[in-house]
């Protein structure tokens, strides 16, 4: 039991875990009330897809520049910056429901203001956290940091059904905002790890381009960025289309959509805890690529299952599989990196996972007005298994494959 909570030996790492869980919490309550939101207020799900494509869109944009920033500048002040901004748009959707005035635009809109300020304060996050614990305590620390965002994604559900049934979708925006506190207040109480890895006196386009080619250059580096995208790019229409199959396919209400999402959640923090307990065991590429076949299949399972029971079995399945790919996959990116170049790194890393998502999102919610969501979620779990496999079985000696 120590091994798998070795990191928290760290004052810092502690802090920062506490505040990330809290706030975690608050955005997995925004995230269920806002996708029953827009499903309500637009009674189609190709919105769905289109307010998680705004969401995730920024990262396309930005990504890149926060990780120089990220090398650049105290990644504290970054990140104090991005919470900021995203704790006053909670705030103001909360107004928006609660006064009745809330319009489809102006939910789409402040998913693309929230996604702004993440894809500049998710390189900094990266990049600070192994700058909280000793290099061996590493693996850990990332397993860990998963484990409270999978952790939230169960509690923070369950807490939704409860505000949305008793107070409504405002409290829901409004507790989200009051949870960014704990973060910031995290944020003000570390004692190191804040101060930028490099100068600044590089040009910008310089310092993109030596990140892009210690990606291309670093052993299966490169793997890990494009199975990350494929990745996120395929797993986010399971996510998405929850309400869906909440609705029209079990006929449940908002309180059926938040149990799938727990199901999903309880999961993950299973995967987390089974990496961080992992430690520096070898193969680790092969067990993440092992573990991506997996989420493949029982997404693909889900999409067919008409059995409740049997649906949440499912995505407990898919939700340790999901957890295992991108916790190990983190580990292998974090751990074939230099400090200085960290954020950048990270950053190609990042724009690889959560680029994927706006893409998919908005993919999955087209096609979903042609054959249905139940089709889309099949060939994504199909397009996710067989990328896997695919990976596992070509061995290359720069393959993701050979990581340990």
């Amino acid at each position: 039991m120590r091994r798998t909570f070795r990191a928290f030996g760290s004052r810092d790492y502690r802090l920062l875990w506490a505040g990330a869980f809290t706030s975690s919490v608050g955005t997995w309550m925004q995230k269920v009330a806002q996708s029953w939101l827009v499903l309500t207020v637009s009674g189609s799900a190709f919105w769905l897809g289109v307010d998680g494509f705004l969401a995730d869109v920024p990262f396309l944009l930005l990504t890149l520049v926060g990780g120089v920033l990220a090398d650049r500048l105290d990644r504290r002040r970054i990140l104090l910056a991005s919470q900021t901004v995203q704790m006053s748009a909670a705030f103001l959707l909360a107004g928006l429901v609660a006064t009745e005035t809330v319009r489809l635009w102006m939910i789409l809109s402040l998913s693309f203001v929230v996604g702004l300020a993440q894809s500049l304060g998710m390189p900094a996050y990266q990049a600070l956290v192994p700058t909280l614990v000793r290099k061996e305590e590493l693996p850990n620390a990332i397993a860990l940091n998963s484990i409270q965002f999978n952790l939230a994604r169960v509690v923070g559900p369950v807490l939704a059904g409860l505000a949305f049934y008793r107070l409504g979708a405002a409290a829901c925006f409004s507790l989200n905002g009051l949870s960014f506190l704990a973060v910031i207040a995290a944020l003000l109480l570390l004692t190191g790890g804040g101060g930028a890895a490099s100068g600044g006196g590089e040009p910008v386009l310089s310092s993109l381009r030596a990140g892009l080619l210690a990606v291309r250059r670093g052993r299966g580096l490169a793997g890990l960025v494009a199975l990350a995208f494929v990745g996120s790019f395929a797993s986010i229409p399971l996510v998405t289309f929850l309400p869906v199959f909440a609705r029209d396919v079990f006929g449940q209400d908002a309180g059926g959509y938040s149990r799938l999402l727990a199901a999903f959640g309880a999961g993950a923090v299973a995967g987390g805890i089974g990496v961080a307990g992992l430690g520096a065991t070898r193969r680790r590429g092969r067990i993440a690529l092992g573990a991506y076949c997996a989420f493949g299949c029982a997404t693909s399972a889900f999409a067919l299952s008409r059995v409740p029971l049997l649906s949440y079995l499912l995505l407990v399945v898919a939700g340790a599989s999901l957890m295992t790919v991108f916790s190990l996959f983190m580990t292998l990116v974090q751990s074939n990196v230099t400090d200085d170049l960290r954020g950048r790194v990270t950053s190609v890393y990042a724009l690889a996972f959560r680029g994927g998502m706006p893409l998919g999102s908005l993919a999955a919610g087209s096609l979903s007005t042609v054959v249905g969501a139940p089709r889309v979620l099949l060939g994504s779990g199909l397009l996710l298994a067989v990328t896997g496999a695919a990976a596992l079985l070509l061995r290359r000696e720069r393959g993701v494959a050979t990581l340990d």
